[in-house]
């Protein structure tokens, strides 16, 4: 089922961890926001493929934006 996977909080894009296209496991960390000095982890919860990356490492994310599209296996 594909899903796009949002920002929780209003943060800064760190580091992207995967590219468009990936396959990734359970758990594996997509990318790593940070906000208020403080790394935040962003995963997959299923197994799945990494559709569109919506954003770049450097940007400002605001809450409920769109980081990237996940289709779970």
């Amino acid at each position: 089922m594909a899903e796009t996977i949002n920002a929780d909080m209003g943060a800064n894009v760190w580091k992207i961890l995967v590219k468009e296209g990936d396959q990734v496991e359970e758990d594996q960390v997509f990318l790593i926001l940070e906000a208020m000095k403080m790394e935040i982890p962003v995963m997959a919860e299923d197994a799945g493929t990494v559709g569109r990356i919506h954003v770049a490492e450097g940007d400002v994310v605001a809450s409920g934006q769109p980081l990237l599209d996940f289709e779970e296996e």
